[in-house]
């Protein structure tokens, strides 16, 4: 999956309840648009350009995989929701929500209807102020300038006041609780897109499964019967020396770790594919290297309906996946949820994705994130 963009966007409103109206548009944003990283302090500041009530103002960092024109499109969405109107005339107004766009990333956009860098954003230390308290490493891909820089060569000198702090919609998920999350699925489900989400939005480390070049793989799925040992062995070997490598660069009490898998797939596959004998050899192996591995705080389990599962394979198109019946599917859905049954020490949640999309939809996404709040919270 690629990275998210990050986006910069800047809140005002000087009418009605303003820090409710701020509120809202920040719930609305993280809602629809894209996940909300980082929120500013809440600044107040006498009326720029016009004679009007003071305004409220914050930045925010969001992560979307939405362009620069889908979230121009969305942020006057909620603008007009909140009771936004916007009249014909150019000029300064006063405003129950003003939403601007102020940088994507670090590119240029100059279209008829939104420029980015925002043109005016240095000239404005209620943007400028509120943009420090979101500590990035962004630069002014116009001016070639970081902010601090900016601040410094702004010749605007209104005196912007610090309201209160802001909480972001993220802090209330509390993943600090945990320091070691584990994500799995059946083949398709989507594991390692959301895991490499969770990381990016909430500043972890990720251990993912390096599993592409397995020479034992193309060849099963030809000839099952004959490759089916060889290539579970060979997976155990690889996870549970990635595993054991990739642990090993982090400190499990204080980073916060988020994986694609956990070693107990390997299990999972093995009853499916191996024959009796083969599977109770391969057992006692197995059995050996889990005791020293580490386990999950958490270990969320992405479940998929067949259907979606075939759906999502052929999407992403790896040659040698098309060929997977079904039936194989359905029991590694079933061999996951056998399993967890019998494991009562495992902290484990189930999250049925069968009519999610994780990645067009902001909804989907912060489904998942509630679900995971709701675990923590129980």
């Amino acid at each position: 999956m690629n990275n998210q963009h990050q986006v910069i966007l800047s809140i005002g409103s000087n009418q009605g309840n303003r820090l409710e109206n701020i509120e809202s548009a920040i719930a609305a944003i993280h809602q629809q648009i894209g996940t909300v990283v980082k929120i500013s302090k809440l600044y107040e500041t006498l009326s720029w350009g016009f004679e009007s009530d003071a305004f409220y103002n914050c930045a925010l960092v969001l992560h979307t995989q939405k362009e620069a024109h889908e979230i121009l499109v969305g942020v006057l969405a909620i603008e007009k929701i909140l009771g936004r109107v916007r009249f014909g005339t150019e000029g300064y107004q006063s405003r129950t929500i003003d939403i601007d766009v102020i940088a994507f990333d670090e590119e240029i956009i100059m279209s008829e209807d939104l420029q980015v860098p925002h043109p005016h954003m240095q000239e404005r230390m209620f943007v400028l102020l509120p943009m420090r308290d979101l500590n990035l490493d962004w630069r002014h891909p116009i001016l070639q300038k970081y902010l601090p820089e900016l601040l410094q060569a702004s010749e605007d000198k209104t005196f912007c006041k610090v309201i209160q702090k802001l909480q972001s919609p993220l802090q209330k998920i509390q993943l600090e609780h945990f320091n070691y999350i584990a994500i799995e699925g059946n083949i398709g489900a989507g594991k390692t897109t959301l895991t490499t989400k969770i990381a990016e939005d909430f500043n972890a480390k990720t251990v993912l499964e390096r599993f592409a070049d397995n020479p034992f793989l193309p060849k099963f799925y030809e000839d099952q019967n004959r490759y089916a040992f060889p290539l579970e062995m060979s997976f155990l070997a690889d996870r549970y020396q990635q595993i054991s490598d990739d642990l090993a660069q982090f400190d499990l009490f204080k980073d916060f770790i988020v994986a694609d898998y956990h070693i107990f797939k390997s299990l999972i596959f093995a009853k499916v594919t191996l024959t009796d004998d083969e599977y109770r050899l391969y057992r006692k192996l197995f059995e050996i290297i889990y005791k020293e591995m580490p386990k999950p705080d958490l270990y969320i389990y992405l479940y998929q309906n067949t259907d979606r599962l075939l759906e999502n394979i052929k999407q992403r198109g790896r040659s040698y996946e098309q060929e997977i019946p079904a039936e194989y599917l359905d029991k590694i859905n079933k061999g996951y949820l056998d399993y967890i049954k019998s494991q009562p020490d495992l902290n484990v949640l189930i999250i049925d994705v069968s009519d999610k999309d994780f990645v067009k939809n902001q909804e989907d996404y912060v489904f998942i994130l509630e679900e995971i709040h709701h675990k923590i919270s129980r």
